[in-house]
């Protein structure tokens, strides 16, 4: 039996210019983080010749070319498997479409279980762009390059995506005190909701790849603010990160009219009269998850109560997608 898990992640600053659409003419520039929160993988060898494979619904196949899942099909596909004799089961600590990129994290930790079955090494560059070339090249699928990246590699980390296709990484260099209060003070609240990412995004695509001025203009300043977040990041100072943070929220409202709803805005507003200094929605937009950089942690955590949301209580990981039971 192996078991492999990938953790989520939540962005910093600059998500939405790691598209292709975009990234391609313009460049690319963000910071992401990896959460302790995890899809896991499981598979192992079983006595009847058919492909057996667990998510949501259960499939069962005489080869993986028939599966209904796409990601898990491409996968095999790419790496030129069958999948006969295995059972596959896939397992995660939060919902799907819920704006913590759980689909790249699934893709990296359905590589990294298939690539360890086959007893073979793959780095976690290697393992982000192979599962890149399966969810934006094989599946066209109108996502960017951040999720499977910090899926893979972990930590906090800054991401430069250039228009010939390379990604550049580092990890942020940030202090042992910033780091314990970022983690201490950035609070997760889910609003219920869970929605596509791929929907939302297709017009963000879509207009990219129209040169809407309106759009590139957007990511332009997003851009910037990504790397001004890195910035402040490195240089401890908190609170003007939580500024940038709320600046985000107001340009990414402004991308695409799905991004946000009347509900998601009155929470917003709570929040920020009742302890937050900033926060935004995180993922492509529409529902999900709305995290705040709070300066009074009790007032954020009872308003937001008050309002029926559910707080996700998180670390930092910095191990990225990895295999843990190999038997």
């Amino acid at each position: 039996m192996i078991i492999t898990r990938s953790p989520l992640r939540i962005s910093l600053g600059g998500g939405g210019t790691d598209l292709p659409s975009y990234y391609r003419e313009h460049g690319g520039f963000l910071v992401a983080a990896a959460i302790d929160k995890y899809v896991y993988l499981t598979l192992h060898q079983t006595f009847v010749p058919d492909l057996i494979v667990k998510y949501s619904e259960l499939e069962r196949v005489p080869e993986a070319s028939r599966l209904k899942h796409p990601i898990i099909r491409e996968a095999f596909a790419a790496l030129g498997l069958e999948g006969r004799s295995l059972e596959l089961t896939s397992m995660a600590d939060i919902p799907a479409g819920t704006g913590l990129g759980s689909s790249g994290s699934f893709t990296t930790a359905l590589l990294k279980v298939l690539h360890t079955a086959n007893k073979h090494h793959i780095s976690p560059a290697a393992l982000a762009e192979e599962a890149c070339a399966i969810e934006i090249d094989r599946l066209k699928e109108p996502v960017g390059k951040q999720d499977q990246y910090i899926a893979a590699i972990g930590g906090i980390t800054a991401f430069t995506f250039h228009p010939d296709g390379r990604v550049e990484y580092r990890p942020c260099a940030i202090s042992e005190e910033t780091l314990f209060n970022l983690e201490d003070n950035l609070l997760l609240f889910f609003t219920g909701y869970s929605r596509s990412a791929s929907a939302i995004l297709k017009d963000q695509d879509d207009k990219s790849q129209q040169q809407d001025k309106a759009m590139l203009e957007n990511l332009h300043i997003t851009k910037e603010l990504g790397r001004q977040s890195l910035a402040e990041l490195e240089s401890g100072n908190l609170e003007e990160f939580a500024h940038l943070m709320d600046i985000h929220w107001q340009r990414k409202k402004a991308r695409t009219p799905g991004m946000s709803n009347t509900q998601i805005n009155d929470w917003y507003e709570c929040a920020m009269s009742n302890g937050a200094l900033g926060g935004k929605l995180i993922g492509a937009g529409g529902g999900g998850f709305l995290m705040f950089y709070a300066g009074d942690k009790q007032k954020l955590r009872h308003a937001m109560r008050e309002k029926g949301l559910q707080e996700v209580r998180f670390r930092f990981d910095f191990e990225g997608t990895k295999v843990v039971v190999q038997n």
